[in-house]
């Protein structure tokens, strides 16, 4: 495991589709007036036939993915997740999670956004999409994937594309640190052990995995072991490794970019509540919008929100000091 390098989610992103669409020729790419900033362009030079760019109508995306994914295709929609879902909720639902063909749930296509949660920085709180994992994870037959590094990202891109359905996976603006080799073994529905402890257990998604393995070693130094886990996979969610953690370490806290109403946190608390209780502390936007922060005070942006590896590593404290 390393985090010394940084790496771009939406370059591995890129080449992934670039690569796919070599192996499949089934494999279509569609984008909304974003395709340069999310690098699908790049598929497009390489399979123009196979490239759609609607425009400003992210509606209309998802409507013409759906139909091409009805006539058999293989349909990758991208653009940024304050527009996708945030301005299409009824055409994800109706048009691509719905509709389920013969014994097939919903219609093969893989809704790719960037630009999630509070980190987008300098567009500010109407383009900080923090209720995305919220709304995509109640809709039937729709499987939503938050990815911490850009090699999860790539890896989650090959297996979405062989996996027939609906999927949503969500990525970050800015670069990331990598957390897992090129060796890690990723399944839908499976979170990853990064770090095991005893005391307590640290579940994350996204960029906030980062900031568990940092809170987890600066409790190692007041002798607390801290369990971590990226919980990638958001919907199925590993419910068989969160009862054994819950019951291993006693308490749980929870770390997402996003609103802790309805989201990863609130995932986590319904399926513990149901297996095993226990003590459960949710970190993440405090039902708050975003502001503009440009990226060298997205730092600060995020700790304002309560974001930081200091503030998880207090809220492990505060969790276990509730275990019965």
């Amino acid at each position: 495991m390393s985090t010394e390098h940084l790496g771009d989610m939406r370059t591995e992103y890129s080449k992934a589709l670039v690569a796919v669409g070599e192996q499949d020729p089934n494999v279509v790419v569609l984008g909304a007036d974003t395709t340069d900033s999310l690098k699908t362009s790049n598929f497009g030079k390489k399979f123009p036939e196979r490239f759609f760019n609607v425009g400003i109508a992210e509606a209309n995306l998802v409507s013409v993915a759906a139909g091409l994914a009805y006539s058999g295709k293989t349909a990758f929609a991208s653009t940024y997740a304050i527009f996708l879902p945030g301005r299409c909720v009824d055409q994800i639902r109706n048009a691509i999670a719905y509709p389920s063909p013969g014994d097939k749930k919903g219609l093969n296509v893989k809704l790719v956004v960037s630009h999630g949660g509070l980190s987008v920085g300098a567009d500010g709180g109407s383009h900080q999409q923090i209720e995305d994992i919220a709304i995509m994870r109640v809709i039937p037959n729709m499987r939503v994937l938050v990815p911490a590094d850009s090699t999860t990202v790539s890896k989650l891109t090959w297996i979405i594309s062989q996996q027939y359905g609906p999927f949503y996976m969500r990525m970050a603006r800015s670069k990331t640190p990598i957390i897992h080799n090129d060796s890690q073994e990723f399944q839908i529905g499976k979170g990853i052990v990064l770090r095991d402890g005893s005391d307590c257990t640290i579940a994350a998604c996204g960029i906030t995995v980062k900031m568990a393995l940092d809170a987890a070693n600066m409790l190692q130094q007041d002798g607390i072991s801290c369990r971590v886990i990226d919980c990638f996979s958001i919907k199925p969610i590993d419910k068989d490794l969160l009862e054994k953690s819950a019951r291993e370490t006693g308490s749980i806290v929870t770390c997402e970019e996003h609103n802790i109403i309805g989201g990863f946190g609130s995932a986590v608390s319904e399926v513990v509540s149901e297996s095993y209780p226990v003590p459960i502390k949710r970190i993440g936007a405090q039902d708050k919008f975003g502001e503009s922060a440009r990226d060298n005070e997205i730092p600060q942006l995020l700790e304002k929100h309560g974001l930081t590896s200091i503030n998880i590593a207090k809220a492990v404290k505060e969790v276990r000091s509730k275990k019965t």
